[in-house]
């Protein structure tokens, strides 16, 4: 069997990637998180936004730079061995594998199957349904993928523009809607009413707020791993990154303004975003338009799930990791590491059972018993029977969230030894990296502060996994 990855990949599929994966799905369900999280402040929240956007932008502008000089396996890790050696690139690798890519792969599969059940009226994202039918979708996109690469890339493109679609209508009618519909008995337009929510002293949830917006704007950087298999990578994947992520960022805050034009803050606090569907575009058109929700959600999966199947052949490709000589294995039919991409399915399915047991207390609301159970509970976080929702106390981390977040702490050093390449103009080799490095500090300093206890776990699940990942690279050694 041939260990090599061909040239499949187009510029349009690469922008595509960039715009599909990280657009339309943590923006549908992220934005009720932020309005939660800045209590309904409209003005703030899209500034949590601008904050979020233009800390992505700088990371991958300093990504793209390195892009244009460097091509091996997989992105990311190529530029962390060029910069911080090859230990560095090693334990990089295997935190996205065995972190990030499952953590947020899963999470999008739960993503996608809560929109796909909204368009059936089931409202609840918490049941075994939910749960069945995010395993279900692993599996077709790990199907899709591992079985035919091509057909997986141009699904990413079609569902790229299937996704706009409520995107731009959302941004433009709400819009338009929020400026001309006045609530009842209401003396100004519902958009500038609820532009008026603004408490000026609410500075102090920002942070979170900026973190909310990290899940619904990651993903750009799971692009790099299609690095071997892209057309002209050097010139194509630095025009993706750089076009891709200003596209993002104008069309997230355009939505979010159109939102804020269709429902109260009050109703979309409680209801999230598909209420402002309904109202403005009546219960038909606002049915098509969550089925296309729930197709560009998927179409994220896609997407991530491409990175995902990739995620351990990155270090066996590199004769690094467990068992390299299977890992490293590419099927001569598909072109693609069949073996590497299992087991990315597998680490994803254990993350979701994770994400609905810690984050959503799936396990907790099934037969839960007040009397036998309650010191757990309470132990562990706070059942509420009437919202039908678990809140972790610190027995457990926002897996679609902190993992992330980690992400912006491994870029530090990466920016840092970059400044030290002289081939790079003064603009690209210190203006950007030093404004990529102040947004990636905000973006751990604001994790840290609005998770709190949830970091200290996860910190310890962390360690372990991370410790386990060198004694397998030093074992290999000896």
């Amino acid at each position: 069997m041939e260990n090599e990855l061909t040239k499949k990949y187009g510029l349009f599929t690469a922008i595509a990637m960039v715009v599909g994966i990280v657009m339309g799905s943590g923006v549908f369900f992220k934005a009720q998180n932020i309005l939660n999280a800045t209590d309904g402040d409209m003005p703030l929240g899209i500034l949590a936004w601008i904050i979020g956007g233009a800390i992505m932008i700088a990371c991958a502008f300093c990504f793209a730079t390195m892009a244009t000089k460097y091509e091996k396996v997989n992105g990311l890790v190529d530029y962390a061995e060029v910069t911080c050696g090859k230990k560095y690139a090693y334990m990089v690798g295997w935190f996205m594998t065995m972190f990030y890519y499952p953590c947020i792969t899963s999470v999008l599969a739960w993503v996608s199957a809560r929109y796909t059940l909204e368009v059936f009226g089931h409202m609840d994202p918490t049941t075994g349904t939910c749960l069945a039918l995010a395993g279900l979708y692993l599996c077709i996109s790990y199907a899709i993928n591992a079985l035919s690469p091509v057909i997986a890339g141009k699904f990413q493109v079609s569902a790229t523009i299937i996704k706009l679609i409520p995107l731009t209508l959302m941004a433009v009618a709400g819009t338009i809607y929020g400026l001309v519909v006045k609530p009842d008995g209401a003396s100004q337009p519902l958009l500038m009413q609820n532009f008026a929510t603004s408490k000026g002293d609410n500075i102090n949830v920002l942070f979170g707020s900026v973190v909310a917006t990290a899940f619904a704007y990651e993903g750009w950087i799971v692009a790099t791993s299609i690095n071997a298999e892209l057309k002209n990578s050097k010139k194509n994947l630095p025009i993706a990154l750089t076009v891709g992520t200003l596209i993002i960022m104008c069309v997230y805050i355009a939505y979010y303004i159109g939102v804020a034009g269709g429902a109260t803050v009050e109703t979309l606090r409680i209801h999230g975003a598909m209420t402002a569907f309904t109202n403005i575009f009546g219960s038909v058109l606002g049915t098509v338009l969550k089925v296309f929700i729930a197709i560009s959600c998927l179409g994220t999966l896609n997407g991530l799930m491409l990175g995902c199947t990739r995620g351990i052949y990155a270090l066996a490709a590199r004769n690094e990791g467990p068992k390299p000589q299977i890992f490293s294995v590419v099927d001569p039919s598909t072109n693609m590491p069949s073996n590497s991409a299992i087991f990315g399915l597998l680490l994803c399915s254990i993350w979701l059972f994770y994400f609905f047991a810690a984050n959503l207390g799936m396990l907790f609301v099934v037969n839960y018993d007040a009397e036998t159970a309650n010191g757990l509970i309470k132990l562990i976080g706070t059942f509420n029977a009437e919202t039908n929702t678990f809140a972790v106390n610190w027995f457990g981390f926002d897996s679609s969230e902190i993992p992330i977040v980690t992400l912006y702490a491994i870029y530090m050093p990466i920016f840092i030894k970059m400044m030290k390449f002289k081939e790079f103009s003064p603009f690209k080799r210190i203006v950007m990296p030093i404004l990529a490095i102040i947004g990636s500090a905000f973006m751990v300093f604001a994790a840290v502060y609005a998770h709190k206890w949830g970091v200290v776990f996860y910190l310890i699940v962390f360690a372990i996994i991370m410790i386990f990942g060198r004694m397998v690279m030093n074992a290999k050694k000896e």
